[in-house]
C-alpha cells in the first residue's frame, strides 16, 4: 500500500464522539481520481477504542473543506462494535473512482459513534490497494 500525505484525512485522530476527519481532499482540480480503478479509504485503528458501543466509518463528500455543507455518504461500514476496534485493526471501505463527478468539491471521512468513547484513534487515507500484512507462507525455505 502506497500512501500520500495529501490523501490522508485523519492522522491519529481521536474519535470519542461523532466527528468528521480533521482534513479533506480537494476534488476541485481537474483530474481522474484513480484512473478508472476502484479507490479505497483505509481506516487504521492506532489506539484501541474503549467506552462506546459502536462506530460507523463513512467516506463523505461535501461542498466545503470542513465537510459540513451538504455532506453525502459515498461509502461506509456497518456499525462496528467497540470491542472489535483493537489497535492495528484495518478497515477498508471502497468507493467508485467517479466520485469527483458527483458535484461536490471535498472528500473526507466521518465517524459516527454510538455512546461516548474514552479512547480510540484512527488514521484514514485514500489508497489504491490495501496491504493487510496477514499473508503467511510455509517456513523452512532458504535463499542460496
Amino acid at each position: 500500500m502506497i500512501t500520500d500525505k495529501f490523501l490522508r484525512v485523519s492522522d491519529a485522530q481521536a474519535v470519542t464522539v461523532t466527528a468528521v476527519s480533521t482534513d479533506s481532499i480537494d476534488l476541485g482540480t481537474a483530474r481522474d481520481m484513480g484512473e478508472g480503478r476502484d479507490l479505497t479509504m483505509s481506516f487504521a485503528v492506532g489506539t484501541a477504542f474503549a467506552g462506546g458501543t459502536s462506530t460507523k466509518f463513512e467516506i463523505i463528500i461535501a461542498d466545503n473543506a470542513a465537510l459540513t455543507s451538504n455532506p453525502v455518504v459515498v461509502g461506509s461500514t456497518d456499525a462496528l462494535l467497540t470491542a472489535a476496534l483493537t489497535a492495528g485493526k484495518l478497515i477498508p471501505v471502497t468507493i467508485n473512482p467517479q466520485v469527483a463527478s458527483l458535484g461536490k468539491r471535498y472528500l473526507g471521512a466521518r465517524y459516527t459513534v454510538s455512546g461516548t468513547n474514552s479512547a480510540g484513534t484512527v488514521t484514514a487515507e485514500l489508497v489504491l490497494d490495501i496491504q493487510d500484512g496477514q499473508k503467511s507462507y510455509a517456513s523452512g525455505f532458504s535463499v542460496v
